[in-house]
Order: structure tokens, then C-alpha cells, then sequence
């Protein structure tokens, strides 16, 4: 079974986020192919869960991730940093073996 791990401080920022949104929605990584570096991570909210997600929880936050972009994000950690050059979600995946300065591609 595939393991995603999300960091208190993501849980946090994702709470905040789906505090605006309407009831019982959800964050939804996938990983498509682009980017500078040949993949990027996609962030959306969605309100319907598919019967083949992975559903990642912690401290009352909820991450969907569908089951092509598993195989790309299986063991990653899931965090959310606020340093100087601004906030933004920062996704550690053991399988990319470069990234862009953005951080939000990768190659594999």
C-alpha cells in the first residue's frame, strides 16, 4: 500500500484553506507531465472522492491523490514552509531525482 505522509504544518495550512470552501471538501495532488523539469504537482479542490483515491488524513485535513499520481508520489511527505521567499506547499518525494527552483516540477 502506498504511503504519503502530510506534516502538521501542511495539515494546518490545509485547514485554513478548506475553511472558505464549501462542506466536506478536499485537497487533490496529482502529478502531471510539464513543467520545467518533466512532471509538476497540481493542487485543486474537489468535493467528490473516487473510489480508487488515496485519502491522506492528519489533525482533521484530508489529501486526495488519484491512482496514477501514487506511483510517482509513494512515500513522499507533504509540507508547507513559510521562509523568506514566500509560502507555498513543498512536497519531499524519494523517487525525483532533480527539481526546478520553483519546486513545483520534477524529473524522475
Amino acid at each position: 500500500m502506498a504511503e504519503i505522509t502530510l506534516t502538521r504544518s501542511a495539515a494546518r495550512r490545509i485547514n485554513e484553506i478548506m475553511a472558505g470552501e464549501p462542506a466536506g471538501a478536499m485537497l487533490r495532488i496529482s502529478v502531471n507531465g510539464g513543467g520545467c523539469s518533466g512532471f509538476q504537482y497540481a493542487f485543486d479542490v474537489e468535493t467528490q472522492r473516487q473510489d480508487d483515491d488515496l485519502l491522506v488524513e492528519r489533525d482533521g485535513a484530508a489529501v486526495l491523490v488519484d491512482q496514477v499520481s501514487i506511483q510517482y508520489m509513494d512515500g513522499s511527505v507533504i509540507d508547507f514552509v513559510d521562509d523568506l521567499i514566500g509560502q507555498s506547499f513543498k512536497i519531499e518525494n524519494p523517487h525525483a531525482t532533480a527539481s526546478c527552483g520553483c519546486g513545483t516540477s520534477f524529473s524522475l
